[in-house]
């Protein structure tokens, strides 16, 4: 009976307020099957295999329009503490997100989080590796407000650069950074996509003349997924 609720919680969320069935049938044939469902490992069993097994049952006496509730399932892995064991009060290594946020902000937990390793392995949190990430959106903090202020002085002084400032080679380097960013945000591979855009930075850093304005933009834009606060 413990599980029984997590075995269909998914279908009542198509038509919560009906009272007369589990759900119209009109909004289960809309809504199924659960475009993409994601947990963890440990749910494997407990949840994904009961609910598979109550979800075929409902279709064979015709309460569900769908044999599968779900069209893509990904497990993810475990995020163990500093000292390499799973987190847990008595042992005192649970790291709190949220001290993490105050100290260095939402983004740099957010972007640590997806660099920390493979989306489904399990990882080990490391403190400094935080942060580093803290240091690489501070840098690219410095390298946007430069651009910027480029383009402040050439507007100012009469010169009409602009969005024309970007030469060939930096607008390659930040087409081929949207292609993987696109990519691997679909393949569930965030670590990499992270990687990427620090590979461009460290292109940025050392061809600072070769990128303006649009190609700022472009990169602000792809990295938004990953630091939507910050961009």
């Amino acid at each position: 009976p413990n599980w029984a609720g997590s075995s269909w919680y998914f279908l009542r969320y198509t038509d919560p307020q009906n009272d007369k069935e589990l759900a119209s049938r009109k909004k289960l044939e809309y809504w199924l099957p659960v475009d993409w469902y994601n947990g963890g490992m440990e749910h494997t069993t407990l949840h994904l295999l009961y609910s598979r097994f109550w979800h075929k049952f409902l279709f064979d006496i015709g309460v569900v329009p769908t044999i599968e509730p779900y069209a893509k399932r990904t497990s993810h892995g475990v995020v163990l503490g500093p000292d390499g064991r799973k987190m847990s009060k008595s042992r005192g290594n649970v790291v709190n997100p949220d001290d993490i946020v105050a100290r260095y902000g939402a983004d740099t937990l957010r972007l640590y989080e997806m660099f920390i390793g493979p989306f489904d392995q399990m990882v080990v949190w490391n403190d400094r590796a935080v942060s580093g990430v803290k240091r690489f959106l501070d840098r690219i903090w410095v390298l946007a407000n430069e651009v910027i202020e480029s383009e402040r002085k050439d507007s100012q002084s009469g010169l009409s650069r602009g969005r024309g400032k970007s030469d060939k080679k930096a607008m390659a380097e930040v087409g081929r950074l949207v292609k993987k960013i696109d990519e691997d945000l679909e393949a569930t591979k965030f670590n990499t996509a992270v990687a990427a855009a620090m590979e461009f930075v460290n292109f940025w850093s050392d061809n600072k003349d070769s990128v303006g304005v649009d190609v700022l933009s472009d990169f602000v834009r792809a990295l938004a997924p990953m630091a939507p606060f910050m961009t």
